[in-house]
């Protein structure tokens, strides 16, 4: 790899798009769908300039109808498409539960395998600043309880162009969760091919004395609680789990192992969430190597807030997090 090559830096959006176009250009069964993906170069232009090259057949503006367009595609991939259906929000995912999780992800086992459902939705999650309590659902803890699916939550531009690629060629529904936050970051994409595979954790940082579980935007509040917590002398593992389906739990276990202390982060709420249920495979794999119990950081159990320092407030932070490690290494 050349250095020019290494050092050339992207945006999230641009990551994903540049996912988008290689594998259209690659497969012409592959297309994208949504409200505003076309005319409007997407609600976030992450679909810019997509309609000029691939035409109005493969870049398609639909009505305001989440559950039709779903149901449409689901049908699309069902006879041999791959579309690729973006949600405006994955708060917008929830009048298509029904097709989402009763057809595409159970289509496989229903049909007793003759028809798949090589199907991506996409879009943003979680709370993306101001948008109030209906429009800032983390949907991974309702869909990932679901068996017949994938999800994928990338970090960074590398990841969101890596896992997106190998979404598109997955076989299975795929769920795409995105964050509006971490649009406009930055980061190296390399122009070479390349595919990030799904169930392979990533260790974003090293340490000794905990580790630091989490997926998508709070790992940033991770690698700063991590910074943060290194002044004082405790070195944190920070583990980005990448994929939720499949669950890369080894990695997280062999780390707990090494640091015995964990403290897992996750921007759903606490009640059976993804957090909960890493916590509790740890717990069960790793019950003599732990000096403490898995300590969890959540957003706050209330809807999310719409004025701006309560949204901040409640969700997880670096603060939360460096109180949490704290505590979880308190005897060690």
């Amino acid at each position: 790899m050349s250095v020019a090559t290494a050092q050339r830096v992207i945006e999230f959006r641009e990551a994903l798009r540049e996912a988008m176009i290689e594998e259209m250009r690659n497969d012409e069964r592959v297309f994208l769908i949504g409200e505003e993906v076309a005319q409007y170069n997407g609600a976030y232009k992450v679909s810019k300039g997509m309609l000029d090259e691939f035409g109005s057949r493969r870049v398609i503006d639909t009505p305001i109808s989440e559950s039709g367009f779903s149901g449409m595609c689901i049908g699309s991939a069902m006879r041999g498409l791959r579309p690729i259906v973006e949600f405006m929000s994955w708060s917008f995912s929830l009048v298509a539960a029904d097709p989402i999780l009763n057809n595409a992800a159970k289509m496989l086992y229903m049909s007793g395998g003759q028809f798949g459902c090589p199907i991506v939705f996409r879009g943003n999650d979680g709370a993306g600043g101001q948008l109030a309590s209906t429009h800032s659902w983390c949907v991974e803890s309702l869909y990932a309880n679901v068996p017949g699916l994938k999800m994928a939550i990338p970090y960074d531009p590398y990841d969101a162009k890596g896992l997106l690629k190998t979404a598109i060629r997955d076989d299975n529904p795929v769920f795409f969760l995105e964050s509006e936050r971490l649009l406009s970051t930055t980061g190296h994409v390399p122009e070479e091919e390349y595919t990030v595979p799904f169930g392979q954790a990533l260790i974003r940082s090293e340490g000794t004395d905990c580790t630091l579980i989490s997926f998508g935007r709070p790992l940033h509040f991770c690698l700063e609680a991590s910074e943060e917590l290194a002044k004082e002398g405790i070195y944190c593992e920070v583990i980005d789990g990448r994929t939720i389906r499949p669950l890369d739990i080894d990695t997280m276990v062999h780390s707990v192992r090494k640091t015995n202390a964990c403290v897992v982060v996750d921007q759903s709420w606490s009640f059976a969430s993804v957090g909960s249920e890493i916590a509790s495979q740890i717990h069960a794999i790793c019950f003599d190597d732990l000096d403490n119990y898995v300590h969890r950081v959540h957003s706050d159990d209330v809807p999310t807030p719409y004025s701006h320092n309560l949204e901040q407030a409640y969700l997880p932070n670096t603060r939360k997090i460096c109180e949490a490690v704290r505590a979880a290494t308190y005897n060690a």
